[in-house]
């Protein structure tokens, strides 16, 4: 696991971002583990996971020419994101859009750099998918590109069809989607700790029930 993946796992765990036990999901599935990224909400914890994104995003090698963060958890993790990148040398455009479309000023439903070349997308998680095939049929309409989704956790779940929601994004759509971490990840961490044992047995269990192959 490339260092700041478990740094990351760590970072999410101390600030409550990352939690065990069991939570219901929107799929009413009963789940041994809960990942929150509305709990990284001051300044410091913004500016680090800006700087998680940053570096899965150049790990993976993926062009592209602007980022744009979906209203709302995207605005703040688009801008972050751009000042991380900015710092070490890549300094992107970003832009983002509002639920109600401005109809004084300047008008519009895009906040920032107007959508044009490749457009990655941010998110936290992929859940049902909704604000992904938003952000794409809004990228299209405007005439650029999609080009991918960076998001902080890949759960690797199944839906009702049998893909995960990042499979099932790549099947639609065409366009990887990268994350921070994935389950994988999660799972190499906790099998080196012993103190997370039981949590490590209730993931491993979750997963043989309703991960992919």
């Amino acid at each position: 696991m490339p260092d700041f993946r478990q740094e990351f796992i760590e970072f999410a765990i101390c600030h409550n971002v990352l939690r065990f036990g069991e939570f219901k999901t929107k799929a009413g599935r009963l789940s041994p583990y809960f990942f929150n990224a509305g709990l990284f909400n001051d300044g410091d914890s913004l500016h680090k996971i800006g700087q998680f994104y940053a570096k899965a995003i150049l790990a993976a090698q993926l062009p592209f020419d602007m980022l744009f963060g979906p209203a709302y958890k995207g605005i703040p993790l688009v801008s972050a994101i751009s000042i991380a990148l900015s710092e070490i040398g890549n300094n992107y455009p970003f832009c983002f859009n509002r639920k109600e479309v401005k109809d004084h000023g300047e008008g519009g439903g895009i906040v920032g750099l107007p959508l044009s070349g490749r457009v990655l997308i941010v998110d936290d998680v992929i859940s049902a998918g909704i604000s992904v095939r938003e952000a794409v049929d809004l990228i299209r309409a405007s005439g650029a590109i999609p080009c991918g989704v960076i998001i902080a956790l890949d759960r690797m779940e199944r839906g009702s069809n049998g893909l995960s929601a990042a499979q099932e994004v790549r099947q639609i759509y065409g366009i990887p989607v990268v994350s921070i971490i994935n389950l994988d990840d999660l799972m190499n961490y906790l099998q080196d700790r012993d103190d997370l044992a039981l949590n490590l047995r209730a993931v491993k269990s979750y997963r043989a029930q309703y991960g992919v192959v």
